[in-house]
């Protein structure tokens, strides 16, 4: 069984950080993960409880109370060494810790090889509190991911700012002696609001794998025991004000007892460790005494998830009418006990800290404006009372609060299923990448091609729907229709607009999971999809059967256009179908390139390169995705030095639309952007569709075929041989081209690669200079050997740019050296006009 280590950094049994681990801990006991936590006795120094053995901490059953081995042999660490660096850290030094920091780390390593961890989660571990055991974890998490090939296997939490909002305990901002969070190919960080994720990018601006892992609300579990109030003595009758908190001046808790005193009738339940500050507790009790108020100080309770036989934090708020949060102003920005009476039905009350209303922003409480006023008011007093005594209100306030806390409860848990999934079946050796934006129309018949194929079974792949912020029914079908296939369906979620992104999310996610097969077995495969294409009934089959026959790394399938659909409309459909014609002839040569409407890349080589990157581009003034993610990757992928392989049998047929609502761009040469900006118009339409039965004119006949033949020829039959000149030695290729043409070709390559001084043609543009500046001269040439392959149809070159005209022949390289690199005005993207949308 896989171990999930946990370690918080709060030295406290149950604390609000303790509860929240516990929370999401439970989600991967579901999974076969057997929870191991480590509350931090052996790190924080101020709580006294150092090297001290557990004893009698409340913890669910399922939860296994563990520590570092060895740590209290290690020579010089000890309470008194922590207190010591915390004291640097206050003068902003930094401290020397680095033989304790490496003693620490080679211990935590050790731990984890005996207990068989696979997960780590850190509970506010960037607390400046230890820097040793800070830097510790990072260098632990650091070995122990690479030797184990792990991933990003920890969840790195920080739930408040106390190391960004306390400078007389932790420094001042920069923090130059706290240990900088650390860009990790092993980490997730998680804040717990905007807020402080915002505050954690102005410290460490540079840090990615961000994300804001919000307060959860998870309904108790178990009933509360209906013998609380008797065995604590508190009337039946009696209103009850619930406080989990810890007993010390910060949490103001007198602020309850004045409360107090304006609600006869009602008694205050204090949860809390009476002995952690005495005086305090003495303090509080003198105070209950002097206002005469009735105050129960029940000590700690069991957590909610607790099946003990004590009593819970549950079983009080299963009698409490009101759960208190009247905090200091600077001290909280979580509250934990707040989100555990939204859950379990019970309605709060506040004080407005400083960040009460960017975690709580929504919810509706009485809240005490204590800058105003230090001290409950009479007005104050009476909203509670309200809130306790009108079971209308009351019902109202409960409702809103659940609605919304499920809300953020299910965002969170989809976040941490999303980016930490459940292992993979041995089975499995493809995932379906699905990227989704407002496709309800479609997304079933998708899903059924993709659910129905031929001679695969529907136990070795899976489908990852990545929905990219659709605002339709298209999630809800698609997790209706995935409640009864028998082909696994996960649905994730991307928040950068753009198919890109959202493609790279679903692969990331897959890889992740793929990492966690017990029996890897045969190669992974990573298929990408399209959410308005459907798949032939054999796409998978055919296409992993080429990739496994040819050990290739990427496999390209085959596209096709439904004749029904262009009935009456003969001139689009001759360019339509001789741009696919030509297609056939130079994928079954070089390989082609992928398409994200169907294609497939094998695991390792997806990662050798390093995943699909994003690029961007400006449209006017505006950052940009650029569109053409799938040919890019494919060409890091062969530029890297792998394989390409053209599937002929495994088809997909595209939907209609793509030419229908973008035909005017295709004309022109604008389907996706101008300038050298790759950026498609959204082509789904706004109203229901109407058949298009308009064919084309004879002239936009001719200038659509131009456009896409400018922009297929260069892509297709001569950047393979750039990036690849060894394509020119293989028979095939030189029987296609000719003997001379193939030489010449291969010997003009090696002398643009020497002018330019590039030998990288990978980088996205830096391709784009050298292939326009072959086919200009070697258009004629190519072109005849097209029509000799493909067919006659095909015809001569469409004219060059007008601009030529006035060139003389003799300097004709020269000036089109100048045009393809003119990058300023964009006229060499336009003439090639990214138009082949066939």
């Amino acid at each position: 069984m896989p171990v999930l280590w946990g370690v918080s950094f709060d030295a406290t049994a149950m604390s609000g950080v303790v509860v929240e681990f516990l929370k999401t801990a439970k989600s991967f006991t579901d999974r076969g993960y057997r929870v191991h936590l480590d509350l931090g006795y052996d790190i924080k120094a101020d709580k006294g409880r150092f090297f001290q053995e557990y004893r009698h901490e409340r913890v669910p059953e399922w939860v296994v109370l563990d520590r570092v081995d060895g740590v209290a042999g290690i020579a010089g660490y000890d309470r008194e060494f922590v207190a010591a660096t915390l004291e640097s850290v206050r003068r902003d030094e930094s401290p020397d810790t680095d033989r304790v920091t490496a003693a620490l780390a080679e211990a935590i390593v050790r731990t984890w090889e005996d207990r068989g961890v696979e997960l780590v989660m850190v509970e506010n571990g960037t607390l400046p509190e230890n820097v040793a055991y800070t830097k510790a974890l990072y260098e632990a998490i650091a070995t122990y991911g690479a030797r184990h090939d792990l991933g990003r296997y920890v969840l790195w939490r920080d739930h408040d700012l106390m190391w960004q909002s306390e400078p007389a305990k932790y420094g001042s901002f920069p923090y130059p002696a706290t240990p900088p969070m650390v860009n990790s190919p092993h980490i997730h960080y998680f804040a717990l609001h905007e807020e402080a994720r915002r505050r954690t990018l102005e410290w460490m601006p540079h840090l990615r794998n961000l994300d804001v892992l919000p307060n959860t609300f998870t309904p108790p579990s178990r009933p509360g025991r209906p013998d609380f109030r008797a065995h604590h003595g508190i009337a039946p009758d009696a209103r009850l004000i619930a406080r989990c908190t810890r007993i010390i001046p910060q949490k103001r808790i007198d602020r309850d007892l004045h409360l107090l005193a304006r609600l006869p009738g009602t008694c205050l339940f204090v949860a809390g460790d009476t002995e952690e500050d005495p005086a305090e507790t003495a303090r509080l009790r003198a105070l209950a005494e002097e206002l005469d108020v009735n105050v129960v100080f029940g000590g700690v309770l069991e957590p909610c998830e607790s099946a003990g036989p004590g009593f819970s934090v549950r079983d009080l708020l299963a009698h409490a009418d009101v759960v208190s949060f009247l905090t200091s102003y600077d001290y909280e920005s979580y509250g934990n006990p707040i989100g555990e009476a939204i859950a379990a039905g019970v309605p709060y009350i506040a004080s407005r800290y400083a960040l009460y209303d960017t975690v709580y922003a929504g919810f509706e409480a009485p809240v005490l404006e204590i800058l105003d006023h230090d001290l409950p008011t009479a007005e104050f007093a009476r909203q509670v009372h309200e809130l306790m005594t009108n079971a209308e209100r009351r019902a109202e306030v409960v409702a809103h609060n659940r609605q919304l806390g499920t809300q953020t409860r299910e965002e969170a848990d989809h976040l941490v299923s999303t980016l930490f999934p459940p292992a993979m079946g041995a089975e499995v050796r493809a995932s379906v990448v699905l990227p989704v934006l407002n496709e309800a129309a479609n997304i079933e018949a998708v899903l059924l091609s993709l659910r129905d194929q031929e001679d695969v079974d529907p136990g070795t792949y899976e489908i990852v729907l990545v929905d990219n912020n659709s605002t339709d029914a298209t999630v809800e079908i698609a997790r209706r229709f995935a409640e009864t296939s028998p082909v696994d369906i996960h649905v994730i979620s991307e928040r950068e607009q753009g198919v890109a992104c959202a493609r790279r999310a679903g692969m990331e996610f897959a890889v992740r999971r793929s990492r966690h097969r017990k029996d890897p077995g045969e190669r992974f495969y990573l298929l990408s999809a399209d959410a308005d294409c459907r798949v032939d009934k054999r796409w998978i089959t055919e296409l992993l059967a080429v990739m496994d026959e040819d050990k290739a790394a990427i496999g390209v399938c085959d596209y096709y256009y439904n004749a029904e659909h262009f009935v009456g409309r003969p001139r689009l459909w001759d360019a339509i179908q001789r741009t696919l014609r030509c297609r056939a002839v130079t994928f079954s040569l070089f390989g082609g390139f992928p398409d994200g409407k169907g294609f497939a890349v094998e695991r390792d080589a997806y990662e050798d390169v390093g995943g699909i990157e994003i690029f961007y581009q400006l449209q006017n003034g505006r950052f940009v995705n650029h569109l053409s993610d799938d040919w890019d990757f494919g060409i890091r992928v062969r530029g890297s030095g792998h394989d390409i392989a053209y599937a002929p049998k495994s088809r997909v047929e595209i939907n209609p639309r793509r030419v229908n609502h973008a035909i005017d761009e295709v004309i022109t040469g604008r389907a996706y952007g101008s300038d050298g900006i790759i950026v498609m118009r959204d082509i789904r339409p706004e109203a229901p569709e109407t058949p298009q039965t308009a064919d084309l004119t004879e002239a936009e006949a001719v200038q659509a075929w131009e456009f896409s033949i400018k922009d297929f020829t260069p892509k297709n039959t001569i950047l393979p041989v750039l990036l690849t000149p060894s394509f020119l030695d293989e028979d095939a290729v030189v029987e296609f081209f000719g003997e001379d043409l193939a030489a010449r070709l291969g010997a003009r390559i090696a002398e643009i690669k020497a002018e330019m001084s590039v030998v990288d043609f990978v980088p996205i543009h830096s391709y784009k200079t050298p292939t326009y500046r072959l086919y200009l001269e070697f258009r004629d040439e190519i072109f005849a050997r097209l029509r000799a392959a493909v067919g006659e149809d095909v015809g001569f070159p469409p004219p060059l740019p007008e601009c030529f005209a006035d060139v003389p022949e003799a300097r004709f390289a020269e000036f089109m050296k100048y045009y393809c690199e003119d990058r300023e005005s964009g006229e060499a993207h336009n003439y090639f006009g990214n138009g082949g949308v066939f």
